[in-house]
């Protein structure tokens, strides 16, 4: 049988999931999500890995929830299952690893809500988007109402969720939700752009700022600035430091160890 979530290496340092099961358009079952869940945790203790793409085979990116198994759920099982979903999420949030959703086709439910855990979107033209489970007689439960409400604010989040409609890439872009929109056939090439700088740059320093960036989201101004002094200090104790200030003085190229 074909891996559920398909793993490769584009290029040293960049590493690409696929979500493998096309015949379903993705849809997020207990397995994949559990396969996902795995891949995270030995990518997040493979140092030779620094920025993680990740896409879908076939049609689109992804559906969303296993309608299947969504129709098996009571309220105890319903409140595991998004339980699950959002930690398999957030362990992609909280990688200290740059990630990408190469998003083709569609990207709805908890597809989108995949998505919008990844560092960065891209998305071709023609690419839609939404959180239709308003329209099944449910919400979002993969963390879609918070993440949706930080990346294009309150207003369009509610609109989005308590209508179920969908949106456009040029939407998506306008608003902020998407990074950048192309075609399909540069799809791969913009993703792998977009990614490249992560790969020679310092992980200690990108690490930090995605701790400080997503920590600080929760906390008072003062807390995070106070969150982001500690993370500039720490900075300051690790050779990537060192490297990268001699290598600026020294006019040459740094070479960032992750140390």
């Amino acid at each position: 049988m074909d891996e559920i979530v398909k793993r490769s290496t584009l290029e040293p340092g960049l590493l690409h999931l696929s979500l493998n099961r096309p015949d379903q358009l993705n849809a997020l079952s207990h397995e994949m999500l559990t396969r996902l869940a795995q891949h995270l945790d030995e990518i997040k203790r493979d140092s030779s890995v620094k920025a993680i793409l990740l896409t879908g085979e076939g049609k689109g990116f992804c559906a969303g929830a296993d309608i299947k198994q969504l129709a098996s759920l009571n309220g105890q099982s319903g409140l595991a299952f998004a339980s699950f979903g959002q930690a398999v999420f957030s362990r992609l949030e909280s990688l200290g690893k740059p990630s990408l959703a190469a998003i083709h086709g569609f990207a709805f439910g908890g597809g989108c809500e995949l998505a919008m855990a990844a560092t960065l979107r891209i998305a071709t033209s023609t690419s839609l988007f939404g959180q239709p489970e308003i329209k099944l007689g449910v919400m979002p439960g993969f963390g879609g109402t918070t993440r949706l409400t930080r990346l294009i604010g309150q207003g369009r989040a509610l609109e989005m969720c308590l209508s179920g409609r969908r949106f456009t890439a040029e939407q998506a872009l306008q608003w902020g939700w998407l990074n950048e929109m192309t075609s399909e056939t540069e799809l791969l090439n913009s993703a792998k752009r977009l990614l490249s700088p992560f790969l020679t740059l310092s992980p200690v320093a990108l690490r930090s700022i995605l701790t400080v960036i997503h920590q600080g989201a929760d906390l008072t101004l003062s807390q995070a600035l106070s969150l982001e002094a500690t993370h500039f200090g720490l900075c300051c104790t690790s050779a990537d430091k060192q490297e990268g200030v001699t290598a600026f003085l020294e006019k040459r190229t740094p070479l960032f160890k992750g140390e």
